[in-house]
């Protein structure tokens, strides 16, 4: 039997969230294949239980763990940290490797890799904190100030006006030491589930606030969420090979969400990629793999055999 420690909690603003999908996969995993320890990662501080896991050979009461499901959505698991740890520690885990994980963490380097690929996003501008704001005038209003590095939408702001953009500069501050300044694509937004060259059933997210911000992903009944989208062929068959294109050009491996804004003449542009997407009762990509007649389980069950 597999000694599978799911990793969950983490350092960001997303750590409730994380701490809700490591209870939701640890229901579906099958029990008479996987001993498994939801293990809170809290800084230095490891926990299981109570117990403190080993990290000098990543064990728990002196069992080591075989593999590693990474549930934590900003740092240390999204943006690549556990993954060196694991590397140098020879286990094999659920996400994609440090290097991709580094790419889509990094908005900014997200954006470069993908349209290197032939992949389309919003102008923007990019600012360290320290620098002046440059002037974004040529991108339009509205505008949207996202952090550089941080994920469910915390810190980012939909900006009306021009003298809106100090604030919302300040709050995205908060969260990364660098910020995008964006032009605003009005469209149509979906979300895309994938593993390896599959591309779930698309969902098309239909937010009742401003856009698709913390409150909208996850308050019950803020949003709108249809899977299948109710879509032509010929924009999902587009939208899942954008979403390939982007997973392989960021070299992304396991579960991940490619996202997109669809504009009226039928123009999508990509806006993120999450490596490691939610997976609570209430997010996109469980409601995708039961879309297609999979459960959770069987899911975990194959991303697992691909150790």
């Amino acid at each position: 039997m597999m000694n599978i420690a799911l990793l969950a909690g983490g350092d960001s603003s997303e750590r409730e969230i994380s701490l809700q999908s490591a209870a939701q996969v640890a229901s579906v995993l099958d029990a008479s294949k996987y001993n498994v320890a939801i293990v809170d990662v809290r800084g230095r501080d490891w926990t299981c239980n109570g117990r403190q896991v080993d990290k000098n050979d990543f064990s728990l009461d002196s069992i080591p763990f075989d593999y590693a499901l990474i549930l934590i959505h900003g740092t240390p698991g999204e943006d690549g940290r556990l993954q060196g740890y694991l590397d140098m520690m020879g286990v094999p885990y659920s996400s994609s490797s440090m290097t991709s994980s580094v790419i889509t963490f990094d908005k900014i380097t997200t954006k470069r890799t993908v349209t290197d690929a032939g992949v389309r996003v919003a102008r923007g501008v990019f600012v360290q904190r320290g620098e002046e704001i440059p002037d974004v005038s040529h991108l339009g209003l509205p505008l949207f100030v996202k952090p550089n590095a941080s994920g469910s939408s915390f810190g980012v702001t939909k900006v009306a006006a021009l003298d809106e953009l100090s604030e919302a500069v300040r709050v995205a501050f908060a969260e990364s030491d660098a910020i995008l300044i964006e032009e605003c694509i009005e469209g149509r937004e979906f979300g895309c589930g994938i593993l390896n060259d599959t591309v779930f059933p698309i969902t098309e997210i239909i937010p009742k606030r401003a856009f698709f911000d913390y409150e909208a992903k996850y308050t019950e009944g803020a949003s709108d969420e249809i899977t299948p989208a109710d879509i032509p062929d010929t924009l999902a068959q587009e939208l899942a090979r954008l979403t390939r294109m982007a997973y392989r050009a960021c070299r992304c491996s396991g579960v991940a969400r490619v996202d997109f804004i669809v504009t009226p003449d039928g123009t999508p542009y990509m806006i993120e990629i999450n490596s490691i997407p939610g997976m609570s009762g209430g997010s996109i990509v469980p409601k995708q793999v039961m879309a297609m007649g999979m459960t959770l389980g069987e899911l975990w069950d194959r991303v697992i055999s691909q150790r």
